[in-house]
Formats: structure tokens, sequence, C-alpha cells
């Protein structure tokens, strides 16, 4: 099964793909995660993206493109994946197609989050980050046991510089310009189903198991 998953920065897509790769045994790309890798490893790549994700617009096509071609080629992803946050525009959309079509997959499915503006800006500007091992924690919804500490390696939690209200507004804008059109897009393939993306985890991931059903996906 090869699925997208779609929504606001904020809507839940990394915490709604990470349940789900327990459940489908399948691979998750974050395309945002491969950016901070590259931005991290000082990769031209990556000191290309570094200013561009600081004042919260988009990525060019060309390096998102050339990273997701790279990652889908390899072996894990022959029994599936699962997109996290890609596409962001029609250009990225009609190149997934082709690189799909060139290695002989299909798009099975694609989930759209639906969030309040308000419910995202509380959820970002709470959240906090392990400079160690990258774990994601929310001082609003899913705290650490101990304060500025990481559950899974002790290191030290922080605030991305990213994560604060006005550039998350801007990066909401930013969404609700090119991205958007998206819904559309997929609406017309008959791919699109949305998700209530408000409550917790559990609640996405049973909802996302009644949409596979509904729609008989293997």
């Amino acid at each position: 099964m090869n699925i997208i998953i779609l929504g606001a920065p904020g809507a839940g897509k990394g915490t709604l793909s990470d349940a789900l790769v327990k459940e489908l045994g399948i691979p998750k790309i974050s395309t945002g995660d491969m950016l901070r890798k590259e931005v991290k490893d000082c990769t031209p790549l990556g000191l290309k993206a570094k200013e561009i994700m600081a004042r919260g617009a988009l990525v060019s096509d060309q390096i998102i493109n050339e990273l997701l071609r790279n990652r889908v080629k390899q072996n894990d992803c022959k029994k599936g994946f699962m997109l996290d946050g890609f596409p962001r525009t029609i250009n990225q959309a009609e190149e997934l197609f082709k690189i799909t079509e060139e290695l002989g997959y299909k798009i099975d499915l694609v989930i759209d989050l639906v969030v309040s503006e308000e419910l995202i800006v509380k959820r970002l500007t709470n959240r906090r980050v392990c400079r160690k091992c990258g774990g994601n924690f929310n001082l609003f919804s899913s705290h650490s046991k101990k304060p500025g500490i990481c559950d899974f390696c002790g290191g030290e939690l922080y605030q991305r510089a990213d994560d604060n209200e006005a550039t998350i507004r801007n990066r909401l804008q930013v969404y609700a310009k090119d991205t958007q059109p998206l819904i559309n897009y997929y609406a017309k393939k008959g791919l699109l189903t949305e998700l209530a993306a408000d409550n917790g985890v559990l609640e996405m991931v049973k909802a996302f198991k009644k949409i596979v059903m509904e729609q008989k996906i293997k």
C-alpha cells in the first residue's frame, strides 16, 4: 500500500504516519526529516535549504524531488511506503506520478488531515525536539517525564527556531496558497479522503483503518 498523508504543518502527519509504520510494516518517508538531516550534515543541498526553511517558506521542487527519487528506490519501499507531507505542490504531484510510474508503483490512497489553525499554532509552539535522537514531545499534549529531558535517550529537548507563532502562521499561509490545490487535484482522481485530526493518535489510527476497510485497499 502506497499512501500520501496531506495536512497543514502541525496537523499530525508525523504522529499518524509513525503509528502506521507499526500497523502496516511499511516505511514513512518525510521530506522534512530528510531536509533537516541534510541541513544538520551541512551538505550542499542542506545549505541551500537552511535559509529557506528558517523563513517558513517551501524548499524548491528540484531539491525535494531529488531527495524523494533517491529514497523510493531503496529496497524497503518495494512493499509500500507512506509519504508524510509530500507532495506540497501540483508540480511535485506530477513529478511523483512520473517517479512512481517509472518504478512500477501507484498511489493507493491520499489522506487529508483536517484540523483548526488555532490548534495547530498551540501544538507547534509547544513542540520540543531532542537534540540527540530527534524524538518529538509536546508541552501541550505529550510532554516528557522529566522537563527538558528526552524519554528515549536522555538528550536535551529544545524548541526549533521555526516553531514560533509568526513563522507558523506564515507557514500556514504558504500551505493554503501552494498546497491546498492538491486537495482538488487528488479528489478529481478519486484518491482523497478527509480524516479529522483534532483527536489523539489512537482515534486517527482507528479512523484510518475504517477508511481502508470501506475502500477495500490492500
